[in-house]
């Protein structure tokens, strides 16, 4: 059985039949939104940077929304592994009431991501010249920022109809803003564009990014008035980009480790089956997911994913989680074959974007 399955578009693929693959062609690494989901690429994710991209000394944007932008916080430190380890630990082991409160869950993630970043992470990660950090969150807007339960559904109802009408009208409920730890804007450009804004990453600002890219809208509160960003109420960076639909404008090539191998542009895509991501947001990126193989072997027959808080009581979820962690440890193993193989494109298929 082959854990790991690698896709590239058409020009990720030239390049990798060409030069082999090292860590300076890939000058971007991408993060998907997913909660639990993140936990089978847990063994690929601790060495990812420790074993591959930190052996080169070239520049890397390191771009996420949700967890994908926790991992991206995590990748950004001076040790990405012990942050990896440390995001793992503590997401996997948090148990909630019977019926958790919003604000208990909130209370929860704020705890999550302080022992995430760990003493002096902030520092770390603000001080990185070579690891471009860029957080993405959505900026809420009219009834979507509202916290009342039923006015916030209600403004989620009207943006996903304005998002099933087409992907631009999203932006009237969402705006995109894009924290990063550098002065460098992160260059994209999108088929379909979305109003999106800038902000530097400070001392006073990272968490509070952090905890609102993972705000999961009637789950999680938002969280209002960050610094730098200017008032309002902002919320999970994947209502937007869930798996992303961008053509990331780098000099090299875009390291994507996904969950799946279709990726989904936004959050209110997942119901839209004839959603797809553009061919041209592809091109050049290489996606590395679990094969369908691999998936089949794991407890349940799945990936980890937020229902299982509410279907498992905490003890068996644990040990489930715990098992796919323990398993992913695969993936690490056969990812770093692949670098090392003398012929790494006989292993790489194209680029699947198409929604079965």
């Amino acid at each position: 059985m082959q854990p790991l399955s690698i896709y590239a578009g058409k020009k990720a693929m030239a390049q990798i039949k060409q030069n082999g693959v090292h860590p300076e062609m890939f000058t971007a690494v991408l993060g998907a939104s997913g909660g639990p989901k993140w936990f089978v690429l847990y063994g690929l994710d601790k060495v990812l940077f420790n074993d591959f991209m930190d052996k080169g000394v070239h520049t890397v944007d390191i771009i996420g929304s949700s967890i994908g932008a926790f991992r991206s916080a995590c990748f950004a430190h001076n040790d990405p592994r012990a942050a990896i380890e440390r995001l793992a630990h503590s997401y996997s082991n948090t148990i909630y009431s019977d019926k958790p409160s919003v604000r208990e869950i909130t209370e929860k993630g704020v705890k999550l991501l302080h022992y995430m970043m760990g003493e002096g992470g902030v520092d770390e990660v603000l001080s990185q010249s070579r690891k471009r950090l860029h957080i993405v969150v959505a900026e809420s807007h009219g009834l979507a920022a509202k916290e009342i339960k039923w006015q916030q559904g209600t403004g989620l109802g009207l943006a996903a109809a304005r998002n099933a009408l087409g992907r631009a009208k999203l932006q009237k409920s969402f705006t995109r803003v894009v924290f990063s730890n550098t002065d460098t804007l992160f260059d994209f450009e999108e088929k379909v564009a979305i109003a999106s804004r800038h902000v530097s990453l400070s001392h006073d600002n990272m968490l509070m990014a952090l905890m609102a890219t993972g705000s999961i809208p009637m789950v999680i509160e938002g969280v209002p008035d960050i610094p730098g960003a200017g008032p309002g109420v902002y919320r999970d960076g994947g209502i937007i980009d869930y798996h992303f639909d961008m053509k990331i404008n780098t000099p090299g090539l875009v390291l994507y480790p996904h969950f799946y191998k279709t990726p989904i542009p936004g959050w209110f895509d997942k119901a839209l089956k004839k959603r797809s991501c553009h061919a041209d947001s592809y091109e050049n990126v290489v996606l590395i997911a679990p094969s369908e193989e691999f998936v089949a072997t794991l407890p349940y027959g799945k990936i980890p994913d937020r229902k299982d808080f509410e279907t498992m009581p905490a003890k068996q979820r644990i040990d489930y989680w715990q098992k796919v962690m323990s398993a992913s440890e695969q993936l690490g193993e056969a990812f770093l074959q692949w670098v090392n193989s003398e012929n790494p494109s006989k292993f790489v298929q194209a680029i699947q974007l198409q929604r079965v």
